[in-house]
């Protein structure tokens, strides 16, 4: 059997990564003031700026999944973080909001380079009874994100503006791709039998799966609501900036305490507790829309704890039914959380109100429930 990577040192790299990765997806919420402000132009029509990273993102997903399989996880990431520390050093350069776009599109997709790598490396190559331990730690960073680079930027932006934001973040990518060359161990020798495009082939049969197609509509749901919430609370001024600080902090004890107990919850089969945590999800935002910000906090942190523990729940559910091709079913797992980010800032921004929004999210969270259980009586079905 071929030597384990070493476990602490592997966790460390990939989590912080992970929280560098995905949280550039949600640094730009609390500047979306300060940009708006240096361009003058409205806040608003700046959350093009999200949905245009979570494209690239999502496209990247789907270029680089299978291309990890075929070339190898390490290889591919160390191209893709140094290319992502490019793209996102000239997003901080960027003289109009339309060159920023498109330059955030290209950051996206250089940055997709690390989740399908990254979590199919931590599978292969740690030991088996540490990897559901590992990926729901990785898993819940991604999430994390969320919350540190939200409050990370709400911090600093006042002293070294936008730009420098987007230039800390370069920097980061760049010793990233460091730490990972340092604690990754090289790529074992694959097979390369066909063509290139061969890789992409199970692409569309997974995509219209009638069992994961379900699964990866009510993860795009999630990812909807994930970030449709915080960016409502930025756009629609629930709270003052002090106050909304606190908001983004709460959920982060949920997002570290829910991975330690996911190894206990393993116990229940996956589609059972899909269905309860975005059960309670969309029970949660409902009780938001109705008590307002009464107890916000309270609230929002029992959300990102029901968010935290469906997201992994949902990668095993995809996993479980994917076959051979789980590493593409993943990737497309990754691109149905991409695609649910990019869409939330414009969902939130539809809806003209934090209460209104609080109810929409809650009647799409309960319609994701019922795609996961659609999707459960449709696998037991067919086997």
């Amino acid at each position: 059997m071929a030597t384990p990577a070493p476990f602490a040192r592997t966790l460390t790299a990939f989590t912080l990564t992970a929280i560098l990765v995905s949280g550039q997806l949600y640094v730009v919420i609390p500047l979306l003031h300060d940009m708006a402000t240096g361009w003058a132009t409205s806040a608003d029509g700046l959350t093009w700026l999200v949905t245009a990273f979570g494209i690239g993102y999502g496209v990247g997903f789907l270029v680089f999944g299978p291309l990890s399989d075929r070339y190898g996880r390490r290889r591919l990431l160390m191209i893709g973080l140094p290319l992502a520390a490019v793209t996102t050093a000239l997003v901080a350069l960027s003289p109009s909001p339309e060159v920023a776009m498109a330059l955030r599109a290209l950051q996206g997709v250089a940055v997709a380079t690390f989740p399908p790598a990254g979590m199919a490396y931590l599978a292969e190559r740690l030991e088996p009874g540490r990897r559901v331990a590992a990926i729901a730690s990785v898993t819940g960073a991604f999430l994390a994100s969320a919350v540190v680079l939200q409050v990370a930027a709400q911090l600093l932006v006042d002293t070294i503006g936008w730009r420098g934001m987007f230039a800390l973040s370069a920097a980061g990518f760049a010793v990233a791709a460091l730490g990972l060359r340092a604690v990754m161990l090289p790529d074992r020798p694959r097979e390369k039998a066909g063509s290139l495009l061969s890789a992409y082939r199970p692409l569309p049969g997974l995509l219209f799966h009638r069992v994961l197609t379900l699964r990866y509509l009510a993860t795009i749901m999630l990812m909807v609501s994930f970030v449709a919430v915080y960016t409502g609370l930025q756009i629609y001024g629930v709270s003052s900036p002090a106050d909304l600080l606190a908001l983004r902090a709460a959920g982060l004890p949920a997002i570290v305490l829910v991975p330690v107990v996911m190894p206990w919850l393993a116990r229940f089969r996956a589609t059972a507790r899909v269905m309860a945590f975005y059960a309670a999800a969309a029970l949660v935002l409902a009780a938001i829309g109705f008590t307002g910000t009464a107890v916000l906090v309270v609230l929002l942190a029992l959300y990102v704890a029901a968010i935290t523990g469906g997201l992994p729940s949902m990668n095993e559910a995809i996993s479980a039914d994917a076959g051979p091709s789980r590493g593409t079913a993943l990737a497309l797992f990754s691109f149905a959380l991409a695609i649910g980010g990019s869409i939330g800032p414009q969902v939130a921004a539809a809806f003209g109100g934090f209460t209104p929004l609080m109810y929409g999210l809650a009647i799409g969270m309960a319609l994701a429930v019922l795609a996961a259980l659609a999707s459960t009586r449709t696998a037991r079905a067919a086997r």
